[in-house]
């Protein structure tokens, strides 16, 4: 009987990268409305990318953070 164990440092991994998607998933949208807002100022469009940017992030982080957690409670798949 062969009981497979939660990888605890791989948790972890994934649950730091859940916490960096919860904050960027905060932050990129206040970046998208202040660049809205502000359509006739000269860095509307940096700041727009940016808020791109950290959305796309965000997106990606959460994730792999479950994707991390997954694989550290139930062990990675065999090819």
């Amino acid at each position: 009987m062969d009981r497979k164990h939660t990888d605890k440092d791989l948790l972890g991994k994934g649950v730091q990268r859940m916490a960096i998607a919860i904050i960027t998933m905060f932050i990129s949208p206040v970046i998208l409305h202040t660049s809205f807002k502000n359509q006739d100022h000269p860095l509307f469009i940096p700041v727009f990318i940016l808020g791109l940017c950290g959305t796309v992030f965000a997106i990606y982080m959460a994730f792999k953070g479950i994707s991390t957690i997954m694989d550290a409670l139930f062990g990675k798949k065999k090819p």
